[in-house]
């Protein structure tokens, strides 16, 4: 997407979704914005800035009725993409916003690419890069988590603390110069000391909040938890009232489940892709072996398991063979059917935490729904609202260069290295702060960013 195709062009979009609704919206933006208006709607006042008016959009061709829509204009640059913009409120449903966007093209715009509007909106200055990431993630967001990053990325809160890193990073290139400019002086205006200790401080800042990018990508994806365990031992049942939902099919016979079913739930706001698999146990069939080794896959890629035992019957040794062999993730002993029995099932060495349950009660399932944000989600719960939450693996990248030429600066000052060679550090750094809110961006880089977003956004 050349710079002077989106200079030139204006574009046209549907911005809601397609398909049965009350209303749907068309957007356009563009230095012809108003004028492609004024050909599907002539004969019409022209709306005043920021004020709806209804107007008849008619057929640029013929001058048939298309449809009848509440019409806003926005001028530029104050407006979304900071181009002249324009909101056509149609009539939803499959066929009207299709022949609304077909009328405007014909009109003189092109239809729109994925993410058009908002990197529009990102190469004239009205947002940075984050922000433009934050805009998807709250488009995208199934978490009450997910939704309060991407609402605070949006108001700036990530991109302000970089900034300010940044700002702070200059000042310490400042402090480095300061020094060097005295290199005869006994007593230099600048303590070598202090600016070490300004580098580390940085540093340690930056490294603060690359603590929250594991678990804050997991917010994008959610975190995979897996219920494993023996047949018959209240996987299903479990899975269906964590679901909200009969998605599993629970009987008293043993091997019911021969495959994994997956759904994406919110567990005390925090997203979960909760996955029900086959019991372990000799398998009896070749479906239902085949069932197992399913189970066993997404066993060696979970996040988290959660590994279920009937209080009445205990832990087997079995059982215990398996937690043994499960090193990659944490393990939650879930005792399942707490209605059926006042025991407990047998200690196990080396879970994460352990939760009585009752599907059919409702037992524990929202001390479970405390539980597991608390392991998975720990340093996001932990960073309070002065860590913003790196919720991109782009984030991530440049923050790790920017922590680790930090560091490598710190430790050349400390080993002697020259104070004009140690600057360099400095400079990668801070063009990789630079790169995190979009400062300088190559095409390469924004196509990134812009491929996933909706046509109207």
């Amino acid at each position: 997407m050349g710079g002077s195709r989106m200079d030139v062009d204006t574009i046209v979009a549907l911005s809601t979704p397609e398909g049965v609704g009350a209303i749907a919206v068309v957007r356009l933006s563009g230095p012809e914005a108003v004028g492609v208006l004024e050909r599907i709607a002539p004969d019409q006042p022209l709306p005043e800035p920021r004020r709806a008016s209804l107007l008849d959009l008619r057929d640029p061709d013929d001058g048939s009725l298309v449809d009848r829509a509440l019409v806003t204009r926005f001028v530029g640059p104050a407006s979304f993409t900071g181009e002249d913009l324009v909101e056509l409120s149609c009539h939803g449903g499959w066929l009207t916003p299709a022949l609304v966007v077909d009328a405007c093209v014909r009109a003189g715009a092109r239809e729109g690419e994925p993410g058009e509007f908002t990197r529009r909106a990102y190469l004239r200055g009205k947002i940075d890069l984050v922000q433009a990431e934050a805009i998807a993630d709250l488009i995208d967001a199934r978490s009450g988590a997910l939704r309060k990053a991407a609402l605070g990325h949006l108001d700036r809160g990530l991109s302000r603390r970089v900034g300010d890193l940044r700002t702070r990073l200059i000042g310490v290139e400042a402090l480095l110069a300061h020094h060097v400019d005295f290199p005869e002086e006994d007593d230099a205006p600048v303590p070598l000391d202090r600016v070490i200790r300004e580098g580390r401080a940085l540093g340690g800042e930056v490294e603060a909040m690359l603590r929250t990018a594991p678990e804050g990508e997991l917010l994008r994806e959610g975190a995979l938890a897996v219920l494993a365990g023996r047949p018959n031992a209240g996987k299903s049942s479990l899975y269906n009232a964590l679901v909200g939902k009969e998605r599993a099919i629970v009987t008293e016979e043993p091997g019911t489940t021969r495959d994994a079913l997956e759904a994406s739930v919110q567990l005390g706001g925090f997203p979960f892709r909760l996955v029900d698999t086959a019991g372990l146990r000799s398998a009896s069939g070749q479906v239902e072996r085949m069932g197992i080794e399913v189970a066993r896959r997404y066993m060696d890629e979970a996040d988290v398991v959660l590994f279920c035992v009937s209080v009445a019957e205990g832990l087997t040794g079995a059982d215990r063979e398996f937690l043994e062999d499960v090193r990659d993730a944490p393990v939650v002993l879930i005792e399942t059917k707490g209605d059926l029995s006042a025991g407990r099932a047998a200690e196990a060495d080396g879970v994460a935490a352990r939760v009585r349950v009752s599907a059919r009660t409702g037992e524990g399932l929202d001390e479970l729904r405390r539980v597991l944000p608390g392991l998975m989600f720990s340093s996001v719960i932990r960073a309070g609202a002065e860590v913003p939450v790196l919720t991109r693996a782009r984030h991530a990248r440049s923050l790790r260069v920017a922590r680790d030429e930090l560091r490598a600066f710190v430790e050349g000052l400390q080993a002697g290295l020259p104070a004009e060679v140690a600057s360099s550090h400095l400079r990668t750094a801070e063009s990789a702060l630079e790169d995190v809110i979009g400062l300088v961006s190559t095409e390469d880089v924004l196509d990134v960013v812009f491929r996933d977003f909706c046509i109207g956004k």
